[in-house]
């Protein structure tokens, strides 16, 4: 046997065994459900504006006050609001939060590679966007708590807008997404082991 043909075996041989539907189906809508969290995340942290507390309005990028209750007066110096540390807060909060944005992105596009590339590796590709994406879920929740603990004398069940709760749920989402990717891989890797290691010739 030639060495190509020897080669040619054992790339055969490495070549992951067809998925079965349900298999094929929960993976899609992990993807399909990850990109629904960046989709809703991006939207939320590009707006910004989280939470309103009688006639004032927070938001990550700007506070903003109501004059004569119609117009919006928002101001960038968020040292303006008189919320002690808030300034520098919010600055740790967007960056944590905008920085969960760009890990997701990166494991979803793992998650998508995987799929698209089914190659002896795929498993690892698949784990490593799982990964990504339940550090995006840390990071996340950690700018939706810095963003709480921030305002938290502000803080009422009414006043969190609605793209507070699109980061949140975002935030859900991804960690959903995030353990459900990394159980059904360890299902799925563990039931084809063999075909993650070389085969001998």
């Amino acid at each position: 046997m030639t060495a190509l043909g020897v080669q040619a075996q054992r790339l055969l041989g490495q070549r992951r065994p067809p998925r079965s539907f349900f298999e094929s189906f929960t993976r899609g809508l992990i993807i399909l459900c990850a990109s629904l969290a960046v989709v809703l995340s991006s939207i939320s942290i590009c707006d910004g504006q989280w939470l309103l507390a009688g006639d004032r309005l927070f938001g990550l990028w700007r506070f903003c006050t109501a004059s004569n209750q119609t117009e919006l007066h928002c101001l960038r110096d968020l040292s303006q609001a008189q919320v002690p540390w808030l300034a520098s807060g919010m600055v740790v909060a967007r960056i944590v939060a905008s920085l969960a944005v760009v890990v997701a992105i990166f494991g979803l596009e793992f998650l998508i590679v995987s799929q698209v590339c089914e190659d002896s590796l795929a498993w690892r590709k698949w784990a490593v966007g799982s990964t990504l994406l339940l550090i995006s879920f840390i990071l996340s929740f950690g700018g939706l708590l810095s963003f709480l603990v921030l305002l938290r004398s502000q803080v009422t069940l009414w006043g969190l807008t609605l793209m507070f709760w699109s980061d949140f749920t975002a935030s859900f989402l991804l960690f959903l997404n995030a353990i459900s990717g990394l159980h059904i891989n360890s299902i799925t890797h563990n039931n084809m082991h063999p075909w993650s290691l070389p085969t001998k010739v």
